[in-house]
Parts: structure tokens; C-alpha cells; sequence
């Protein structure tokens, strides 16, 4: 876990935010292993690739994922808002494949609430939601000082609570956390 307040991280429980980029999918992975408990993951099931459960194993216990693939996203976004409410896992982890509209990315909202539990949209680009909480970009960062290839940039391009900023972290599989990582000088 991040120690650094200036960096507005794991997400503020209860509500629902939304990731894109090229690699939102380890932004996920990196929330996942922060949070205390079990993760539900959806993708819809017509996509062609599949996630596998091993592939988490660098960063969390994959069996501490649920993967589920629903039909559509109509059926992701009944089983996503069921998930929430309940409050039975600690983060839904949402790949959408259509923008949401106002009244869907509420209902999602509201079952955060109340269930206390923290939703991630993964989003393609340009199509994220006005209820979500906050929205970040998260982009590879090749570094060719840099052995480790987990080093990534995470900005926030929407926050309703209004901290905006980037920064570099990378996955460090010794400790087993997120760690901040300086920009480099001039």
C-alpha cells in the first residue's frame, strides 16, 4: 500500500471510479492487492481474449479473484450493481466496452454506498461517466535505467474531490507494494 497522502490512493471505499489506458488493467491489479478481501472481476464473455488467474499471481493470490463473464454488459452492469450492494467483496472490477449513461453510472454509485464496497470501471479511452468519482489514465513508462517493467504513470483527469496530479509507481514484488517513484531530474 502507498503511504504517500499527496497520492489519492487505494480509492476512497464506497464509491465507483473509473481507469483507462494501456495498462488499467494493472492499475486494477494494484488496487486489488491493496484491498482487504475478495475481488470480483467481469468481462464480457463475447471479447475474444480472457483474463487468467495466474497472470495475477506477481501481484495478489489469484484466489482471491472471482472472474466472471456475463453475456453483455447489460448483464455485467446488473451483476456489477448486485456486488456492490451486497458489500460481500471487497472491489468490483467492471471492463466496459460501451460509455455508460447518467442513470446507469448512479445505480452504480448508489449500490457502492451501500454496500461500502469500491467499483473500478476499466474504460477505453474517451469514454468515461459524469457519476464516476475519479477517472485516471495509467500508461506504461519505459525507463531504460530501469530493469523492472511495472513502472507506470498514474494520472487523475477527473476527481470530485478535486486533487489532480501524476505520478510514476511501480509494483515492488520484494515488499510486496505500490511504491512512488521520483521523476527523473534535468
Amino acid at each position: 500500500m502507498l503511504c504517500d497522502l499527496a497520492l489519492p490512493f487505494p480509492l476512497r471505499p464506497a464509491r465507483v471510479h473509473e481507469v483507462c489506458g494501456p495498462v488499467a488493467s494493472s492499475f486494477a491489479a494494484g488496487l486489488a492487492a491493496t484491498v482487504q478481501g475478495q475481488v470480483l472481476w467481469l468481462r464480457e464473455s463475447w471479447q475474444g481474449d480472457t483474463r487468467n488467474p495466474l497472470g495475477f499471481l506477481p501481484v495478489l493470490d489469484p484466489a482471491s479473484v472471482l472472474l466472471a463473464c456475463p453475456a453483455n454488459q447489460t448483464d455485467a452492469l446488473a451483476v456489477t450493481e448486485e456486488a456492490l450492494k451486497d458489500g460481500a467483496v471487497a472491489l468490483v472490477v467492471l471492463e466496459i466496452t460501451r460509455p455508460l449513461d447518467l442513470r446507469e453510472g448512479r445505480r452504480l454509485q448508489l449500490a457502492a454506498g451501500t454496500g461500502g464496497t469500491i467499483g473500478l470501471c476499466l474504460i477505453p479511452e474517451g469514454m468515461g461517466s459524469n457519476a464516476a468519482e475519479t477517472r485516471w489514465r495509467a500508461t506504461p513508462v519505459f525507463d531504460p535505467e530501469r530493469e523492472d517493467s511495472t513502472l507506470m504513470r498514474w494520472e487523475i483527469t477527473k476527481n470530485k474531490m478535486g486533487t489532480f496530479g501524476a505520478w510514476n509507481v511501480f509494483w515492488n514484488a520484494q515488499a510486496h507494494r505500490l511504491d512512488l517513484v521520483s521523476p527523473a531530474g534535468e
